[in-house]
């Protein structure tokens, strides 16, 4: 049946790129000279930030590619680990390759101490995504000895002078790092050395590639026990036997998957794995360049994720579809939200003027699994014709289409997903790109530094407070 799934999203390939050319962006591809010039707008929109070799969005096209790997390819004949290595090391790994780091992802699975922490907070009255942070926290004490008195950051060694004291301010110059920060590829190491802390194999310095394997395989572990927890249930041990898909599923719902559903879940992992430089991969990203560990940095992500302008958009989605209720009333009710100038949820999004190709895939896995469950059949019966009357009134016009969220909520129900995951779901996604992106950038690293323009007033009076 697998067999079934990789047909269905190399049907998906071919639709796609029979509607899309074949050159990439030429001002955003390609080698860099340093400064370069771009159109920047608020929140810093259009602006060039770095060098990445992890992936590519294109969103007039509706590429997404992962190391130079095209997402369909990936999605049809790859898996979540594999996939996960990539982003990290560049490359596809070697079979050799692939069972060590496969070896280390089972046993960092393995989360006692931060489970026994966690249950001893009131995780139940928590909201999942804060759940999560704090989990990801208590995985830093659980491998790391960063909190140990004495393992504090090495400050001295790490910039001469206080950055903000520096010409930050005057106009870039084009040099990859700030004049008085240290050559971090020479430094780094021994910045972070702890000389005397005596560790186990399952320790790290909390910025390391065992680092990134920690937090790949933890963040799932975490993530299902917060569901297992708010349900009134006990957390459960992983099973070597299944793959990370697999586990996820199983420590989820408590149900060994079935080959189907275990490829579905993992194909659904691979296309939230990375997306350029979204906003918790960008905050991730700014935490990191300033040395801090990766615990930290990651839990800045989820921190980004948790807003409802980047996470939770496939939760209100299932919403939308329920509060619609039936195929009848799909009309009236788009007619009364279009001339109400609503957001229909689900539709549009920041880079995509074209079909997102996340959502191309996973259309016909909701389809299928609608074949199979009655459960969600109501709800992508409902969606499918919102999503063609949608289309119809201003897709084609306005470029406005399906993004990732409008069928990966009925994917995630379908599998025996709780709604409340589904955020926390792409978290345990999300954490490969976050960590790959990361480690990239630490290789030339600079610290995050924009400006504002100021809009206030110069040369006030000052009034002691009695007189005024």
């Amino acid at each position: 049946m697998s067999d079934v799934i990789t047909d269905i999203i190399l049907k998906a390939a071919e639709k796609a790129r029979h509607e899309t050319s074949n050159e990439p962006e030429p001002k955003v591809t390609g080698p860099t000279s340093w400064p370069i010039d771009c159109t920047v707008g608020p929140g810093l929109e259009g602006a060039i930030a770095c060098e990445s070799k992890v992936g590519y969005v294109n969103g007039a096209k509706g590429w997404l590619i992962y190391r130079g790997y095209d997402i369909f390819d990936l999605c049809a004949h790859s898996n979540f680990e594999e996939v996960s290595y990539l982003l990290l090391h560049g490359e596809l790994p070697s079979r050799k390759q692939f069972e060590e780091f496969n070896t280390k992802l089972i046993k960092y699975r393995h989360l006692n101490k931060s489970l026994r922490l966690l249950v001893g907070f009131p995780v139940e009255s928590m909201s999942a995504m804060s759940a999560l942070r704090l989990g990801t926290n208590m995985m830093r004490q659980e491998f790391t000895y960063l909190d140990a008195e004495g393992n504090a950051p090495v400050k001295g060694e790490a910039i001469a002078s206080d950055e903000d004291s520096i010409a930050m301010e005057t106009i870039p110059s084009g040099g990859k790092s700030a004049t008085y920060e240290f050559r971090i590829a020479k430094k780094l190491k021994s910045m972070r050395k702890r000389k005397g802390s005596k560790t186990s194999s399952r320790i790290d310095d909390g910025s390391s590639i065992d680092t990134c394997y920690h937090l790949i395989s933890g963040v799932a572990t975490i993530t299902a026990a917060i569901s297992r927890l708010h349900q009134g249930l006990i957390p459960l041990e992983p099973d070597p036997k299944l793959s990370h898909a697999g586990n996820l599923l199983y420590m989820l719902t408590g149900e060994k998957p079935d080959p189907v559903a275990e490829r579905i879940m993992d194909v659904a992992l691979i296309l939230h794995a990375d997306h350029g430089m979204n906003a918790s991969t960008f905050a991730s990203m700014v935490v990191a360049s300033t040395l801090s560990d990766f615990y930290f940095s990651i839990g800045s992500g989820i921190a980004a994720l948790n807003g409802p302008l980047h996470g939770g958009a496939n939760e209100e989605v299932m919403k939308m579809l329920r509060q619609i209720g039936s195929i009848e009333n799909v009309t009236p009710w788009l007619d009364k939200n279009m001339q109400a100038k609503k957001k229909i949820t689900g539709f549009g999004h920041r880079v995509y003027k074209a079909y997102d190709p996340r959502a191309r895939i996973l259309e016909p896995l909701a389809e299928f699994l609608a074949g199979e469950n009655r459960n969600v059949k109501n709800e992508f019966e409902i969606a499918r014709k919102l999503e063609a009357e949608v289309l119809d009134r201003m897709g084609r016009e306005r470029k406005i289409f399906p993004n990732v969220d409008f069928y990966s909520g009925i994917v995630y129900s379908a599998l025996g997903i709780r709604s409340e995951m589904f955020t926390p779901i792409f978290a345990v996604s999300r954490v490969s790109g976050w960590t790959a992106r990361i480690l990239e950038y630490q290789e030339n690293n600079r610290i995050f530094r924009p400006r504002a323009i100021y809009t206030g007033d110069f040369n006030k009076e000052y009034i002691p407070p009695y007189m005024r």
